[in-house]
């Protein structure tokens, strides 16, 4: 086949494409949102328990988090995403992690069948339902079928995984047709989301456009969101699979060719294929959009826009705080920060810090009434103990168990003052190594007498819990490898909920100073092994004294408010995609 027949105009290899890029002008997007024309957000996982559901993590929460601040900010906004018809519960038997499957159905959650569409699978037509529940200027679209399965079933490079992601893309983008929505903005979270810009660059080159035209066209109005550093996200296909899965779903000949030019020795990332769709790029902190190490086609290092992830405060403060920050002018109705909010915070006393507190700990306790520790224990909190917290998804750069290294030295921290110390946190499906660490840290605290009393691993995390221990802790701990987080969430809800933080300087705590934290560093692990130490040491001290517990309060909120708030992060991404 010549190149007349790929191209309008002839292409003698891939490298005339990126010229054509380098010629075109880098101009921002112009035109206004509107309801026909919305802010896309495309995403493999949503975790948004009031709306039927459940994710495996941060970057489902982050998703439910954006959708709600849009909609506070009137923003015309449709959020894209699988309803996988089964999801996971974890319990805890013995010391063991297992997983239990429970089926779920759209219609119990206010979903509105809206139509099939059809992709094509194996040379079969595979039938994708598209269900729809709509809020005030936002919507959620979901695609789904009965063998979707679970979130993250099967390994990354599977053939079901693939499915998966193909028809999110392809099922997702025959959606918003269906619908009569045209996209003002692609935002591709995660390299899974890639296949809904290849289907609209398809469209585009399928419906008359020019190839060059549909690939600049598609490029100007996509946005590539890279969440992790940590590649668990990321995903490498064989040709094999995308002339079963990919190819098929595709009308223009110019399209799979470009497409067919990114694979390398037969095998495709998706990473790459996303880079080279999305001329927009961002990361999700400023540390992670500095060291994000990912390279185009010709081997140039790629430029990602910092934009900090934020949460919903609505969402994620205790009614009676978020009544605070609004009647004292720190946060105004759609929890913009006001102006002169560090003046009003110097109204936070030590008797409300510890009176919201105590509210806080009634949150906890009611949180807890149904979910037993690892000794079948259901758990209540006084007023007077005290607190430290690890909740996050268990993965090895989170470090889970750095702070049972020491047994001996943990046990004399906590026991003189009767403190606890709450574990939680989801293991991925399959994940032997962690659930065997898990494991290992159990066995260690059930051989020392005051720590299996005071030491709780509380199962199936999910936001429940996550809430509860935010507003009850007294000290979160957050303790990732420096370099491997990319920005993290659970740390900001609980310094919106006076939560004194321990941390690395890492992901989005990293946009702040050392100073404005409990800051653990050192040159070996056993340095900041010590550190951690001392500062669960030094979180203590400052719990015991009026005049520190309010000075160091009020320099943590100074210093994280403007970093956590979901008003500022959608600001910042409207600031980058529609510049003044």
């Amino acid at each position: 086949m010549n190149d007349e027949e790929y191209f309008y105009h002839p292409l003698e290899n891939i490298e005339d494409i990126d010229e054509f890029y380098d010629a075109v002008e880098r101009t921002h997007l112009t035109k206004s949102l509107s309801q026909e024309r919305p802010y896309t957000y495309w995403t493999i996982e949503l975790y948004d328990q009031d709306n039927g559901i459940r994710g495996g993590g941060g970057l489902g929460v982050l998703a439910a988090d954006t959708r709600r601040i849009a909609e506070k900010m009137n923003i015309p906004f449709v959020l894209l995403t699988p309803f996988y018809p089964s999801e996971t519960r974890q319990v805890l038997k013995g010391e063991l992690v297992e997983d239990e499957h429970i089926d779920v159905d759209y219609h119990k959650f206010g979903y509105k069948y809206i139509d099939s569409v059809y992709i094509k699978c194996c040379n079969n037509l595979c039938k994708i339902d598209v269900v729809e529940k709509k809020f005030k200027s936002t919507r959620i679209i979901g695609i789904t079928e009965p063998n979707f399965g679970e979130l993250y079933s099967g390994t990354s490079g599977s053939d079901h995984r693939l499915y998966q992601e193909v028809s999110l893309g392809f099922g997702g983008y025959a959606a918003l047709k269906l619908l009569g929505l045209k996209p003002a903005i692609m935002q591709l979270n995660e390299v899974a989301t890639f296949f809904g810009a290849l289907a609209r660059l398809d469209e585009l080159a399928s419906n008359g456009m020019d190839f060059y035209e549909a690939v600049v066209y598609t490029r100007k109005h996509t946005l590539y969101t890279n969440h992790t550093l940590v590649q668990a996200a990321e995903a490498e296909f064989s040709i094999e699979q995308f002339e079963r899965y990919v190819f098929p779903n595709l009308k223009s000949a110019a399209v799979k060719k470009w497409l067919a030019d990114k694979f390398e020795h037969g095998r495709i990332k998706l990473s790459s294929a996303s880079i080279e769709i999305a001329e927009l790029k961002s990361g999700v902190s400023k540390l992670h959009a500095r060291v994000a190490n990912y390279h185009d086609i010709s081997g140039n290092k790629v430029k990602f826009k910092a934009i900090t992830n934020g949460i919903d405060i609505d969402k994620w403060v205790m009614p009676d705080l978020l009544t605070f920050y609004h009647e004292n002018n720190i946060f105004n109705n759609i929890n913009e920060l006001n102006e002169n909010y560090t003046e009003h915070l110097n109204s936070l006393t030590a008797d409300k810090i510890r009176a919201f507190k105590t509210n806080g700990r009634d949150v906890l306790n009611k949180c807890l009434k149904n979910r037993p520790d690892q000794n079948g224990n259901i758990l209540h909190f006084s007023n007077n103990d005290f607190i430290f917290d690890f909740k996050r998804r268990f993965v090895d750069y989170k470090r889970p168990d750095l702070v049972f290294r020491d047994t001996t030295r943990l046990r004399n921290i906590l026991e003189p003052i009767g403190a606890h110390y709450v574990l939680a946190g989801r293991i991925h499906t399959g994940d032997a190594a962690m659930t065997a660490k898990l494991k290992h840290i159990l066995d260690l605290v059930s051989q020392d007498e005051y720590l299996k009393t005071h030491v709780h691993y509380i199962a199936d995390y999910d936001e429940s819990l996550a809430f509860g221990l935010s507003c009850g802790s007294n000290v979160a701990i957050n303790v990732p490898i420096v370099g491997l987080e990319a920005c993290g969430t659970s740390w900001m809800k609980d310094v919106a909920n006076l939560n004194l933080l321990i941390s690395t300087h890492d992901g989005g705590v990293a946009d702040a100073h050392m100073d404005d934290y409990f800051n653990v560093n050192g040159s070996s692990e056993e340095d900041e092994l010590d550190m951690l130490y001392q500062q669960m040491e030094d979180t203590i001290s400052v719990w015991e004294n009026d005049f520190d517990l309010e000075y160091v309060m009020n320099r943590q909120l100074k210093a994280f408010l403007p970093i956590v708030s979901g008003a500022r992060m959608m600001h910042d991404y409207l600031d980058y995609l529609f510049p003044k």
